[in-house]
Formats: C-alpha cells, structure tokens, sequence
C-alpha cells in the first residue's frame, strides 16, 4: 500500500511538473481523475447541468492559468475544489435571477399549492455517474452518495445562501475534514463551523417537506413503470393518480406551479398535460439516481411523435411520491431525441 502511495504521488509530481512546463497533455492527465467528479460538484452547488457544465470549462481554465502558482500545500484534489468552489459561487453571485416559464398555449392550470423557487432546476443523467471516480464520501460524510444527487436534495440546497450551501456540500456530502473545507473556501474554521450550523438547520426544516427518493423493491419499480406506461399510452389520467401517494408532489421547472396531492395533480394532468386528448409513449431512463422517463406525444399527431418533456419520479412505499417534469430540452443529455 505504502509502495503504491509512493508511486502514484511520484506519478502525480512528474505531471505536475510537466504540466508547469506548458504540456497540456500532461495537464489533461493529471485533472482526469477528478473531473467527473467535480462535474458533479458543480451541479450540486448551482442545480443547472447547463450552468455545471459552463463553469467547469472556466474552473479548468482557471486551473491552467493558475498552475505555476500552486505550491503543493494541499493535494491537487483539494485546490481544484477551490478553485471550483469559487466559481461556483461566483456564477451564482452574478447569475441573472431565471424568469419562470409561462403556461404552454391554450393550457388553464388549476391554482398551485406554491410557486416554486427553483425555477433552474436541471436533471442530471444516471449514465454519467455510473463509475464516478474517486467520488466515495469521506467518514465525516453525513449523506448517502444517492440522496446527495436526488431532485429533493438539490432542490433544497439550492435554497441555503451560497457560502452555506458549499459548507454543507464540502462537509455532509464529500465528507472534507472540517480544516480542508474552510481552506477550500478561504474561511477560519469558525466562519465554516457556524455556516455549516446554520445550512444543517435549514436543511432539517426543508427536506421534511420534499420527499425523499428511496429504492424501492426492483420487482414493485418495474410493475410501477410499466402500469405508469400503460396509463400515459391510454390517456387515463385516472389511473395515473391511482400510482401516487395521497401527499404527493408535482413540480415543472421551469414552470414556478407546483401541486401537492391527487385531488390537484389529477386535475392538472387533466387540464394540461391531457388536455385534447393527448397521449403519450414513455421510454424509461433514469436521472438523479431516479426512475426517469422520456415522454413523446402521440396523439393528436400519431403520424410523428413529438418530444415533449422528461419525467423524474420519487418512489417510496411503491408508490410516486414526487413527480418532476422537465422541458423536451433536456433529452439529448439522456440520449434522447425526437
């Protein structure tokens, strides 16, 4: 152990300082093991793949630029959380606040039972965390690797002001020690402590209110997504809210209208989503560590099936207990086209 240690810090200090030289191969080498998931990183701090995907390159960049002047005092990992953590905070600083989307044409929505604040809210595809390399929590880590990329958690977090939000990410979810966080985000240790305080607090009164995604007996997902595509395929709004629990959630961002319980998710998916008699065929996927499903628009234009959004389902006790949908945008991330 102590013998591969050795190497793979001499292997580190050899590209290191080939990279310093200007070799951008080298450079390439040395970020590989850690880009996907700092990619992640930067989805939790900012909810939008969009935005994660644009403040990556500029972390990257930033990285290159700034690398004579990394000095070896902390590892490589840890200053390119910095360097990502920054950014992160600063395209949230200077982000234009999102303009809800407006009801599709023709659509009369019942009354909501809140406007949603996370309007930018984007799903993140399972196939791009599959093997996620050296993403494993560390022991101070508070949250499993699946809830910490669950809709319900990125939700939540995107509602902590943004120094709270990367203290409890750095914290509870990549399990930093404590001194390596406040480094990290340039704070003493008791700047970090109390931010951290105050993000846990907030955490505890929100998620309650969201439900949390839980795996489910595989046999029940899959008599669960199959009844789901039979009732989608048929247009029987009926028989799709027979599938969620009494005090579910429907949520549309970029739409602000979010809807709790069958009585009023019954009557939106009546007044909206089936409205003139629209069915759908649902191709499953899965996003967030959730089952997930591309919904194409087969009637009233059987002839060509029309991309028309992604659905993202928190399932727990067999049943839907949270159901987001995301505009037909979204799919090609999840391979996905018209």
């Amino acid at each position: 152990m102590r013998l591969a240690r050795c190497h793979d810090l001499a292997v580190t200090t050899d590209l290191l300082d080939l990279a310093r030289a200007g070799d951008e191969e080298a450079f390439r080498e040395l970020l590989e093991p850690y880009r996907r998931e700092l990619e992640v990183h930067c989805y939790r701090m900012l909810g939008s793949f969009t935005d994660a995907e644009d403040v990556m390159q500029e972390a990257l960049l930033a990285a290159w630029q700034g690398l004579g002047a990394f000095e070896g005092r902390s590892s490589i990992r840890t200053w390119l959380y910095r360097i990502a953590t920054t950014r992160c905070l600063n395209a949230r600083r200077s982000a234009r606040r999102h303009r809800p989307a407006a009801a599709p044409p023709g659509a009369r929505p019942p009354r909501p039972t809140r406007l949603g604040e996370v309007t930018w809210l984007e799903p993140y595809p399972d196939a791009l965390l599959d093997g996620l390399p050296g993403a494993d929590p560390g022991p101070e880590a508070r949250y499993e690797a699946r809830e910490a990329i669950s809709l319900a958690f990125i939700t939540a977090v995107q509602r902590l002001p943004p120094r709270q939000r990367a203290a409890l990410i750095l914290r509870d979810v990549l399990g930093f020690p404590a001194s390596e966080a406040a480094r990290i985000l340039a704070v003493t240790d008791e700047s970090l402590t109390s931010a951290l305080k105050r993000a846990r607090a907030s955490l505890r009164d929100d998620m309650p209110a969201r439900p949390r995604s839980r795996p489910p007996d595989r046999a029940a997902e899959r008599d669960l997504a199959e009844r789901l595509t039979r009732a989608y395929q048929a247009g029987d709004v009926a028989a799709i809210v027979e599938l969620f629990s009494d005090d579910a959630w429907l949520a549309m961002p970029p739409f602000p209208l979010e809807y709790q319980g069958r009585e009023l998710i019954g009557a939106f998916l009546a007044s909206v989503a089936f409205r003139d008699g629209r069915t759908y065929r649902l191709v499953e996927t899965r996003a967030n560590g959730q089952l997930a499903f591309g919904a194409f628009l087969t009637e009233p234009q059987p002839a060509d099936m029309d991309a028309n959004g992604l659905i993202v389902l928190a399932v727990a006790d067999e049943r839907i207990a949270a159901m987001t949908r995301f505009p037909a945008s979204v799919l090609p991330r999840f391979g996905l086209a018209r």
